[in-house]
């Protein structure tokens, strides 16, 4: 009977796939990172050019495993069950600041794979991400449609590039971990190039700590705004049509997601027991046990982490985890 069961189960996610799926890419691009990449159409009917969304994480997930990149952003969004007709492309930084050009590795690869609309790039992360976001827009924005930068600021020293771009930066003033002056110094330095900033949508909200902007990455109207913009716009201005308020928005960011489960997208191969270190060293049991103490308890959600010290695993609560993003 098991069998059976596991069987049916094997053919609803390969159907589920035939439509969409999420792969994940380790060691494909030389000078790249390892990413995970969501497919809106199945490879070889891919039709019409679509758009690609670049995801960049924060710094907590960081490092060598690559299913740390599926914990929040875009991912996660997708398969809590939102829709987006996109490639996705999701990278996971080992470690430091993101490197604008490793990431265009990556888009050109995907580039060259799929079909993609070459006028429909764009790029959004928070924290490290935020930076990654500003350094990518700043140093590609003839490359950028737009861009979404949250609670970060910027590692280029150049930031003249992204009054080409139509930028949107939020940065909450109560933000203990990221100050908001390091987005206020991007802008400042945006004006020194051009007083007028006519790209630039930036809100400084208040009450608005470092992990709140983390539900816009699960928001539809943050997508519908970047999609409004496109390199063939006249004069590239900013859709002020598609524009929303961030502070309130983001209270009913989940409202119409499973906050529970996850759609079943992850192609066959590519297992936590695959992903884990990248290179599938875990065994079965301590895969499984790892899936275990990742889903959340009624309370508090609880992780855990190695210390670097002990090697002991320790607990670690949501709002822990949220502070280091």
């Amino acid at each position: 009977m098991k069998k059976i069961l596991f069987l049916l189960f094997c053919t609803i996610v390969t159907l589920s796939l035939k439509a969409q799926k999420i792969t994940s890419n380790i060691g494909t691009v030389a000078d790249g990172y390892n990413f995970w990449l969501y497919t809106p159409d199945p490879v070889g009917e891919e039709v019409q050019k679509k758009p690609v969304v670049i995801f960049l994480h924060g710094a907590s997930l960081c490092g060598n495993d690559l299913n740390r990149v599926r914990r929040y952003g875009t991912i996660d969004a997708i398969e809590k069950g939102r829709e987006l007709d996109a490639y996705v492309i999701a990278p996971q930084n080992p470690g430091g600041r993101w490197q604008p050009e490793k990431i265009m590795n990556i888009l050109e690869y995907v580039s060259s794979k799929h079909n993609v609309d070459q006028d429909r790039i764009y790029v959004l992360g928070m924290s490290l991400g935020g930076y990654g976001t500003i350094d990518f827009a700043a140093t590609y924005p003839d490359r950028v449609a737009a861009a979404m930068a949250l609670c970060g600021g910027a590692s280029v020293r150049d930031v003249a590039g992204l009054n080409d771009v139509p930028l949107w930066i939020v940065h909450g003033i109560a933000d203990e971990r990221v100050s908001v002056r390091e987005s206020d110094k991007v802008v400042d330095k945006m004006r020194d190039d051009n007083k007028v900033t006519p790209r630039l949508i930036y809100n400084r909200i208040p009450g608005m700590n470092h992990s709140r902007p983390c539900r816009l990455f699960y928001l539809k109207e943050s997508y519908d705004w970047l999609f409004a913009h496109n390199l063939r716009d006249k004069d590239r201005t900013v859709n002020l049509n598609y524009t929303f308020d961030v502070a309130s928005s983001v209270k009913d960011a989940y409202k119409d997601l499973n906050r529970s489960t996850r759609r079943q997208l992850i192609a066959p191969g590519d297992s936590y027991q695959n992903l884990a270190y990248g290179n599938g060293s875990r065994s079965s049991k301590s895969s499984k046990s790892a899936v275990k103490r990742s889903k959340r308890s009624k309370g508090t959600a609880v992780s855990t982490r190695r210390s670097a010290k002990s090697g002991h695993a320790t607990r670690v609560s949501s709002k822990a985890r949220a502070r280091r993003r």
